[in-house]
């Protein structure tokens, strides 16, 4: 079988869509899968169970179900900062615990969106974990222009993305959406949350007319936690040549097992979130 019949494509046509999607989704627990939901749903651990979580759109691979989004915002001084949900405390199998929880775009966003593939284990997605929440450029990005602009941990600011409409690197189309690596919550923290920030055309008109949209994007820009959820490799978005045998020219690839997500397209994805260990 060729690499290009591994995975058959999708249609083209991006989309922003408010279903629950993929009943593997439930059983995407990360890399471990869904014979361990019951060993990961017991006393263990607080704070995990069924979640409903947005992402963007698995497209391809196998991958249970797409990366989740990171809500973010232009803050006033032009840096781009991600939205980290209020804590608050609820009842949970008779137990009282905090949660990062809160409503945004008519929808629940939630700190669970990020408890899998061993993230739930790091200081950073607990609730009450003290950080900034600006996006810092990440150290040895796959980006030229990044590495031209930023030096690791430095802040993303909106003024180095002014070409977005046009910016390419050759992997396919240009003026698609102008990406930048980076790590989140992560200053103070032994262990960074990878994430990817792309300023896009395609976020901009989408956003005009979804609520979500209004509320956890800003001026174009949209952020993903970039750890796949089939094995929890790193995929690149607008990294390698390959991704374009596997219909992602213009999206983001996993080389591990050519799984492959379009950030351009927002759904919901139901899953297991994993319980973070107790505190």
């Amino acid at each position: 079988m060729s690499a290009s019949d591994k995975y058959p494509s999708e249609s083209g046509r991006r989309r922003f869509v408010k279903g629950v999607v993929g009943g593997a989704a439930l059983a995407g627990v990360g890399a471990m899968g869904s014979a361990t939901v019951n060993t990961l749903t017991t006393s263990g651990g607080v704070g995990g169970g069924s979640t409903i979580a947005k992402t963007i759109a698995h497209t391809g691979g196998p991958a249970p179900r797409g990366l989740p989004q990171i809500p973010l915002r232009v803050t006033d001084d032009g840096y781009i900062e991600g939205i980290w949900p209020e804590t608050t405390t609820v009842t949970q199998e008779g137990q009282e615990i905090e949660v990062a929880q809160e409503e945004l775009g008519g929808e629940t966003y939630t700190g669970a969106w990020f408890q899998y593939c061993g993230v739930e284990s790091q200081e950073n997605v607990q609730p009450n974990f003290e950080s900034d929440n600006l996006f810092r450029a990440a150290s040895g990005p796959p980006y030229d222009w990044q590495s031209n602009t930023y030096s690791g941990g430095d802040r993303i600011h909106i003024d180095d993305f002014d070409d977005y409409t046009e910016w390419g690197n050759g992997i396919g189309s240009e003026g698609v959406g102008k990406p930048a690596s980076v790590t989140w919550r992560s200053e103070d923290a032994e262990t960074n949350l990878n994430a990817v920030v792309i300023r896009s055309p395609e976020i901009e008109e989408a956003a005009q007319n979804n609520e979500w949209l209004q509320a956890s994007t800003d001026q174009g820009f949209m952020a993903y936690l970039n750890v796949c959820t089939h094995f929890c490799c790193i995929p690149g978005y607008k990294v390698l040549e390959e991704s374009a045998r596997y219909d992602a020219g213009d999206g983001t690839y996993c080389v591990c097992h050519q799984s492959t997500y379009d950030p351009f397209t927002i759904e919901e994805a139901l899953f297991i979130a994993r319980p973070r260990p107790e505190e």
